[in-house]
This record gives C-alpha cells, sequence and structure tokens, in this order.
C-alpha cells in the first residue's frame, strides 16, 4: 500500500471514529437505512401559513432581494446568504444570521457549525439536498452579535415568502436568537426547546443551535431528543 493510500484511509478511519464518538455523545442508537419523508408527495396541496398566496419561486425572490441595501448590514457584508438546499423540502432549518464562514462563501452553515448540523442530518437519515437550510437574517452582523430589530424587520418578509414558495411542513428553530426572533418570545432556549410552536401556521421545533453544542457537548443529547420528534412528526405526516 503506498503512502499517499494509507493517508487517506487513515483520514477515512478518523472521520468515521470522530462520527461515531459524536452519535454517541447524541444518544444514537441507530442510523435510519433510508431517509425520512422529507420532499414533497403532493405539490397540489394548498400554501401553509403567511396568507401569502404568491406562487413565486425561489428564485425569483432572490432576484427580488437582489444586492439587499435595505438595512446597514449590507456596508460590511461580504455576501448575501439566501438560503440552501430542497425547494420542495417538507423540513426547514432556520438559523439566526450567518457567521465568518458563511458571508464568505454566501452558503448558510458552512462552518464548523455547519459540520456538525450535517451529522446530525446524517444522524437523521438525511442529507443537505432533502431539507432547505436558512437564517432570519441574510447578512452577517458585525461580530455575530444577534441581529437588530430593525434589521430582523428588513428580512423577515423575505423568510416569509421563501416559506410560502416551499411549503414545508415542519421548522426546526436553531438557537436562541432564531426562536425568540420567530416565536416573538423571550423565553430561554433551555425552556423553548423540546415543545412545539408555530411560525406561519408552521409547526416548529426549537432547539439548541450548533455551535452551542460546540461549546456544550452535553446539550447534543437534548437535540437529539428534539429531532426523534421531528422525524416521528414526519412520519405521521407521510402517513396522512
Amino acid at each position: 500500500m503506498d503512502d499517499s493510500l494509507r493517508q487517506e484511509m487513515c483520514g477515512i478511519l478518523r472521520g468515521t471514529r470522530t462520527l461515531l464518538q459524536e452519535f454517541q455523545e447524541m444518544g444514537v442508537e441507530g442510523i435510519p437505512l433510508s431517509a425520512a419523508p422529507v420532499a414533497k408527495a403532493a405539490p397540489e396541496r394548498e400554501p401553509i401559513g403567511s396568507g401569502v398566496e404568491s406562487r413565486e419561486t425561489l428564485d425569483e425572490i432572490r432576484a427580488d432581494l437582489g444586492e439587499c441595501r435595505r438595512c446597514p448590514l449590507a456596508e460590511k457584508r461580504q455576501k448575501i446568504v439566501f438560503g440552501h438546499g430542497n425547494p420542495q423540502a417538507r423540513l426547514v432549518f432556520v438559523g439566526e444570521a450567518p457567521g465568518r464562514e458563511e458571508d464568505i462563501q454566501g452558503l448558510p452553515f458552512v462552518g464548523e457549525a455547519g459540520q456538525l448540523l450535517d451529522r446530525i442530518l446524517f444522524a437523521m437519515g438525511l442529507g443537505r439536498e432533502d431539507v432547505y437550510i436558512c437564517n432570519v437574517g441574510k447578512c452577517r452582523p458585525p461580530g455575530n452579535r444577534d441581529p437588530l430589530p430593525e434589521e430582523v424587520a428588513a428580512c423577515e418578509p423575505f423568510l416569509k415568502r421563501q416559506l410560502a414558495a416551499i411549503r414545508p411542513r415542519l421548522l426546526v428553530a436553531l438557537g436562541r436568537c432564531a426562536a425568540q426572533t420567530l416565536l416573538r418570545d423571550r423565553t430561554p432556549i433551555s425552556r423553548l426547546r423540546g415543545q412545539w410552536r408555530e411560525y406561519q401556521g408552521i409547526p416548529l421545533m426549537p432547539t439548541y443551535h450548533p455551535a452551542y453544542l460546540l461549546r456544550n457537548p452535553n446539550g447534543k443529547k437534548d437535540v437529539w431528543e428534539d429531532m426523534k420528534k421531528v422525524m416521528r412528526r414526519l412520519r405521521e405526516e407521510a402517513s396522512e
């Protein structure tokens, strides 16, 4: 075996070991052999939520957003982070706002927290191609601070339009800022998480942000319990 192949195999083994350790921390007991039913089975179903009846596409919404300068965040951002994933997903993950790596690449959850989200999706039997991932805010706030009310006010109409276009069955709010902003509820995320709520008429599960889990690994089991509730509800939705 030559050195390059040996190094590649060692890298795969290290990655597998890390993944198994992550699953152990989360309390994952098994990986689904097939993906949960997250893509639309019935395109003709009625729109859910906001009362925004437009059947515009995500591409049309992105074009309308343009090189947005609706709030001061435009002055220092590098790229708008609109969202990414399956435009017909039944499950949408909503974070708070882009971080440094997201600002550079223009894609949501691509840093270390995004890699953890990928592992959570994998444990659910899903990939990014099965779900849609976006944020309450489309531009990075300085120093990764929480978005200000006027910044949320500028961005939230586009989030509502995204959801009206996708028409998901379920939402997951990732972290305190996203959950409190969407729910208009200042209850701590430790008390919001794990309890079904609604946003724009769509069932919403608040849970911890992956970045929080990187600092507090003990929260991974709580997130996995929340994701099991999400998977259970997806199965119930599919069987109706």
